[in-house]
């Protein structure tokens, strides 16, 4: 890539202004945005001369997509989950991946606290009989969030933080998470889940899209709920089993429960959304919301965009989901390598070897690698000339070499 040619940036439904600017700072980069997800067979045309491609949620970035993808550099998820990506295929094409898991932490927590207090007061209900003409006045199935209890699944960058908001309303705060965490305030962790659920007034979900959480409530977990207790779900769609959670509804074992992500949504603002929940007035229904605040949407467009300049300009791939990490901040860049190959040895010995035969010293190298490939930052002295990046290109297995 010359360095007059404009660097190609795609960005998808509607990412922030903010992300916008950062590519627009450098002069290098040329960008396009839409509104929305574009079809796949129009995503597959599109992206044939993208270096640079930024989605949300609903743009699906497939092996297919990746195969059509000829020049592409890296995605850019500008929000925390990356299910909407084939990982496994962008790493095997020495493609790294940048999301933002820490920018909407604040917008999802809030969001939460208020769920918190309308399930506990009866408000969805309330105000939809309001809205059809009904006064439905009464103190019955209606309580202070102070001293409930508070159940969280999760207790990562959400759920802490939700833990530190809800001590300040007076909940007794409690969580359960597969990994050992360090408590925020007054949270007190539990040994199980089953623990977690069967003292919890509200439990609130915040886990990710696993095989080991899909459906993680189900029938035997909502049965291990208290009776008139509440669930929320802003986490992943496929962590609530919706038939078990319409029973415990019916049966009034669940009091109330508020969800904003769904086993299928619809893919835009046009499209019918369809639940079984629709017929409940006690449930608190919100169309994947969780992130869209404008704070949060400015802090996502602003990590992921910078994550993705960086890796350009430097070489750092530190928070990339799929790739080894490297922050290369301390190398001394003069010409710089990028080289993404299979992990096999002796592949970082065939680069030094070639130096060596070339006269080429090194000034500063960094290799990092997984149980897959492996990324070597390499700063050289002299020119980097395109026929060192072929010869470093013929490297057994070699999946990329890019200049810097």
């Amino acid at each position: 890539m010359s360095n007059t040619q404009k660097i190609k940036v795609l960005l998808l439904e509607g990412i922030n202004q903010t992300a916008i600017n950062i590519f627009k700072n450098y002069k290098i980069f040329e960008v396009e945005t839409f509104p929305k997800a574009l079809p796949e067979n129009e995503l597959l045309e599109k992206i044939k001369d993208v270096n640079f491609l930024g989605i949300r949620s609903r743009t699906q970035v497939t092996k297919d997509v990746l195969a059509a993808a000829k020049n592409l550099i890296s995605v850019g998820c500008f929000c925390i989950g990356t299910n909407q990506v084939d990982l496994d295929a962008a790493k095997s094409r020495g493609i790294p991946v940048f999301n933002a898991p820490f920018s909407n932490t604040r917008s999802v927590a809030e969001l939460t606290i208020g769920s918190i207090i309308h399930l506990l007061r009866g408000i969805p209900e309330k105000n939809l009989k309001a809205h059809r003409g009904e006064w439905a006045k009464t103190a019955k199935n209606s309580f202070e969030a102070r001293r409930k209890k508070l159940g969280i699944v999760g207790y990562g960058n959400i759920g802490s933080q939700l833990s530190i908001l809800a001590s300040g309303l007076g909940m007794h705060v409690y969580y359960y998470d597969i990994e050992s965490k360090l408590s925020h305030g007054n949270a007190v962790p539990v040994d199980s889940l089953e623990e977690l659920l069967k003292i919890s007034d509200v439990v609130t979900l915040h886990v990710p899209a696993l095989e080991s959480t899909k459906n993680l409530m189900n029938a035997t977990r909502f049965a291990q709920m208290k009776t008139g207790s509440f669930l929320i779900n802003y986490a992943r769609g496929n962590v609530v089993d919706i038939d078990a959670l319409v029973e415990n509804l019916e049966s009034g074992k669940i009091l109330g429960a508020a969800l904003d992500v769904y086993p299928t949504e619809p893919k835009s603002n046009k499209d019918e959304f369809k639940s079984p929940l629709l017929a409940f007035d006690n449930v608190l229904l919100s169309p994947h919301i969780g992130g869209s605040t404008q704070e949060a949407q400015e802090n996502i467009g602003r990590e992921v965009a910078q994550k993705l300049v960086n890796f350009y300009k430097d070489g750092t791939t530190a928070w990339a989901v799929n790739f080894p990490e490297i922050n290369v901040e301390t190398l001394v860049k003069n010409s710089r390598i990028l080289h993404v190959h299979n992990n096999i040895p002796g592949i970082l010995g065939q680069i030094n070897k070639i130096f060596l035969e070339k006269n080429i010293n090194v000034e500063a190298q960094i290799l990092k690698t997984d149980e897959n490939i492996g990324v070597a930052v390499i700063d050289i002295a002299g020119e980097l000339t395109s026929e060192l990046l072929k010869n470093l290109s013929t490297i057994s297995g070699t999946i990329r070499v890019r200049k810097i």
